[in-house]
């Protein structure tokens, strides 16, 4: 195609419409990019299959940066899951609850719990909610209220952690980007430039905190709480009981912390003296010492599990490889993403974007127009991380074309896709907080939507004042705004 058109846009179009008919990503992304080989080659079916693996998927595989962060994925599965399995979340919160004598402590104490899980979004809520269902009936804090507790602190915080999961992936569909796009900047470098433009994150994160001390509740949530005030404390000690095998028997407090303390020695022993965090480190770099890093974390903890006697080490070894091989979806979106990109590439996607962009919508509105689409997508879909896949794609195009700020536009991508992710019914962790405090997912997903919505609205607003002003000081802005809402509402329903 000498000059890219609407068509370009086909590969794309065909993603979204079956990923939300179908609500599956990976079927949208898989058929979107055997339109855009058909386009690309102009071949028939049979041809273009053959092409898209010896073309397309091949070279992605072969290339040195995806392999690394294919092997990279693999490593922080396998921590994860032998962290998950450790039983060392579970120690340290029996450890804690002795001190939880009110509503407050146990919502404040859930709240860190979730943040201190932070290197696994899926793991949170079936760590905390377990722990803390027996104490939650026995001060009458509803069990929907504790699922907003640890549907807050799980992917909210796992999306601003670059050293994780979330941030590789994030970075990795930056990275292809910004080489199609021709961007000089870091992978690295833009994904924490966008962190104070992440807004809806922020705002889920520390709205726990303030309605906790406000004491505050409404929409669906506060009728929840309210009955759960009048309720008979139940015999809830099965839940306590409920067997959670060898992990909640054998687990160590310090199977947390320990693991965390060497991971983060390792990162600084391998990056500090390269100038880190002051100083620019390339992207291989990165995800090199990230690699040593986890690697050595799960030795150390395998080692800890095997001295104390809360493992065996053939069954650590197969807790990580079996995390190691949870991480092959991932892996698989990321390929196909990778793909999709090139093939628009060739189709001029990026081009045609950049250009109805840049002849239609103004720089400053770029930012919660993206937002809003993210939400929706993510919303409809039920999955952030294939909403970051299909929006960039568009998004980082027009930004260049209409000039407006980069890490505002990531942001905006992010914050939409973690906004609708967050409100969806059919979203895996929404599914996953319900199922780890024990309560219905559509329950706890209408008594958590009125916050999100809340924090949704502010979050569009903040994005639009980004737009205009571009500055990092709209964030504090927006959380003390947030609070002033907040404490309004309490003093008027007080």
């Amino acid at each position: 195609m000498t000059e890219p058109g609407p068509l370009s846009l086909l590969p794309i179009a065909v993603t979204l419409v079956i990923a939300l008919a179908a609500r599956n990503v990976l079927a949208g992304l898989a058929l979107g990019l055997f339109v855009g080989v058909l386009l690309v080659s102009g071949a028939g079916p049979l041809a273009a299959a053959s092409l898209l693996v010896t073309d397309h998927l091949v070279p992605e595989l072969m290339d040195g940066y995806n392999a690394a962060v294919l092997v990279l994925l693999a490593f922080i599965g396998g921590f994860v899951a032998l962290m998950e399995q450790s039983g060392g979340g579970q120690a340290f919160a029996r450890d804690v609850t002795r001190y939880l004598t009110t509503k407050l402590r146990l919502q404040l104490a859930a709240w860190s719990g979730g943040i201190l899980i932070f290197f696994s979004d899926l793991g949170t809520p079936l760590i905390v909610g377990p722990v803390f269902r027996d104490l939650a009936d026995r001060l009458r804090l509803s069990r929907q209220k504790l699922a907003f507790i640890i549907d807050s602190t799980a992917s909210p915080v796992a999306i601003l952690v670059p050293f994780i999961g979330w941030g590789v992936y994030i970075m990795s569909l930056l990275h292809q980007q910004f080489e199609l796009l021709g961007i000089a900047e870091s992978d690295y470098g833009a994904f924490v430039a966008a962190i104070p433009f992440q807004f809806y994150a922020w705002l889920a994160v520390l709205m726990v905190p303030v309605l906790a001390v406000l004491k505050l509740d409404y929409g669906a949530m506060r009728k929840v709480e309210a009955h759960s005030e009048t309720l008979q404390v139940a015999e809830s000690a099965s839940d306590a009981k409920v067997p959670a095998g060898e992990a909640e028997l054998e687990g160590r407090a310090y199977f947390i912390w320990a693991p965390l303390l060497v991971l983060g020695g390792v990162l600084a022993w391998v990056l500090v003296p390269l100038g880190f965090p002051f100083e620019r480190i390339s992207g291989s770099v990165f995800r090199a010492a990230l690699s040593v890093a986890y690697l050595s974390a799960a030795l150390v903890l395998m080692l800890l599990m095997t001295v104390t006697g809360a493992r065996k080490l053939l069954h650590s070894l197969e807790t990580y490889f079996a995390g190691m091989s949870r991480m092959m979806q991932v892996a698989i979106m990321l390929v196909l993403a990778w793909a999709l990109s090139d093939v628009g590439a060739a189709l001029g996607t990026g081009e045609y974007i950049a250009g109805v962009a840049a002849a239609g919508l103004p720089g400053w509105l770029l930012p919660v127009t993206t937002f809003v689409f993210a939400a929706l997508v993510s919303f409809a879909t039920g999955s952030s991380w294939g909403t970051f896949a299909i929006l960039f794609p568009l998004a980082l195009p027009a930004a260049v074309a209409t000039d407006a700020p980069l890490a505002v536009t990531i942001g905006a991508v992010l914050s939409g896709g973690l906004f609708g992710d967050h409100s969806s019914p059919i979203s895996e962790t929404t599914i996953l907080a319900a199922t780890g405090a024990d309560c219905s997912a559509y329950d706890h997903f209408r008594t958590q939507l009125p916050y999100a919505l809340s924090n949704g609205g502010l979050a569009a607003g903040s994005f639009i004042a980004a737009g205009v002003l571009g500055s990092v000081w709209i964030l504090p802005a927006v959380l003390v705004t947030q609070f002033a809402v907040l404490y309004l509402i309490s003093r008027r329903d007080g």
